[in-house]
């Protein structure tokens, strides 16, 4: 059975009459909720190849979640974040996962990764327990419908589509396709492939890197015979900024363009004086300058901690304990994890200060925000 169709299968439990029979359970309003705590759970890189990602994902949640702590927590219970390291490798994030559904977490929060959250998706689903702001855009996980996943950022196709505008914008159609080869690589495939439909172009070449892999060697060879003008890549930061490197060396002269998911400053850090004319798209404010009034709530948390520089990832994380925190408190003190799903259906049209989400009954995507942005060869981020 493919992952999709498990995930299909999983949400044919969602009933109105099981769910109302599991929020009368004593389990269901006290799982997770203690009276002074509410803990979640974290399967994430916290070791590997994308180690960054998951490392400054929980840095921006951690960075909200102490100032909100620090205040009384919501009604007057702190929340706290339980982490396990899955090293983007699927089968340890399900291990984790089963772990977490036995501690009777609260909500899982915040993972890193499609191919991890499609293996997680399911067990949360079973458990009935909100799978809650996956670090991913992948379709396979929004449809279809979940009411256990809730999903705060834009989709792979919402980014790919907004690409793939710019790059035939400027009259370039040879567009090749670098990609991870798991389910997040070849979602990311499937939204460009479909944005180039549109206009009666397709994919001029394709190559793949294994996941937690920078054997970027067939993939480069394939790419570059084909001489294309633009290359799209979805991948981790790593491989990708190892293929960067290579093509370069080769002549390749034209940008290269990834999606969010890459972890912006990490793959800026990887290229150094390389990353020039690599375009990046965002789903989150920009974290560099008070931009927004929600950018700038994040540089001021960030300004008392050494060694924690601002970031897309971060701001994600903030971003999402954010979102979470609203829905808390939406739902009030006699909270359970149905009351919780309820709060954030409730949240339409809810602006966080320049990063407006809206959600609704039958709408769990809280937002189709997709900006570029272009790295240089000094280390910064550019609008």
């Amino acid at each position: 059975m493919r992952r999709r169709d498990v995930i299909s299968k999983a949400g044919t439990l969602l009933g109105s009459a099981a769910l109302g029979a599991w929020s009368t359970g004593a389990q269901a309003q006290t799982a997770g909720v203690g009276d002074e705590r509410i803990v979640l759970g974290q399967s994430a890189p916290f070791t590997g190849a994308a180690t960054q990602l998951g490392l400054q994902f929980h840095l921006g949640a951690q960075l909200y979640l102490e100032a909100l702590n620090a205040k009384g927590g919501v009604h007057g219970r702190r929340v706290e974040i339980k982490q396990l390291d899955d090293g983007y490798e699927p089968e340890r994030c399900a291990a984790n996962t089963r772990q977490f559904i036995s501690e009777d977490v609260f909500a899982l929060f915040g993972y890193i990764g499609t191919p991890t959250s499609l293996v997680a998706l399911p067990l949360a689903t079973e458990a009935r327990i909100p799978f809650f702001a996956p670090f991913t855009g992948a379709e396979a996980l929004r449809d279809p419908f979940n009411r256990y996943a809730i999903h705060v950022r834009a989709s792979y196709f919402d980014e790919t589509a907004a690409i793939v505008r710019q790059i035939t914008s400027v009259g370039i159609k040879k567009i090749a396709v670098f990609y991870q080869n798991d389910a997040y690589g070849k979602a990311g495939l499937e939204g460009v492939s479909r944005a180039l439909k549109t206009l009666d172009l397709q994919p001029t070449a394709l190559g793949t890197v294994e996941r937690n892999s920078s054997d970027v060697d067939q993939a480069l060879k394939s790419i570059m015979a084909q001489k294309p003008e633009a290359i799209v890549q979805i991948g981790a930061y790593k491989a990708c900024a190892t293929f960067i490197r290579l093509a370069r060396r080769q002549g390749f002269a034209g940008n290269f363009y990834n999606v969010s998911f890459v972890g912006t400053q990490a793959l800026a850090d990887e290229l150094g004086a390389e990353a020039r004319g690599v375009v990046v798209s965002q789903v989150m404010p920009f974290p560099y300058s008070p931009v927004t009034r929600l950018s700038g709530e994040y540089l001021a948390a960030l300004k008392d901690k050494r060694g924690v520089a601002p970031n897309y990832s971060g701001m994600e994380g903030f971003v999402a304990a954010k979102v979470l925190t609203e829905a808390l408190q939406r739902a009030g003190r006699a909270l359970t994890r149905e009351a919780f799903i309820n709060a954030i259906q409730s949240m339409k049209n809810v602006n966080l200060g320049g990063f407006p989400v809206d959600f609704a009954p039958n709408k769990h995507t809280g937002s189709k925000f997709v900006e570029l942005t272009l790295l240089t060869e000094d280390g910064r981020i550019r609008r």
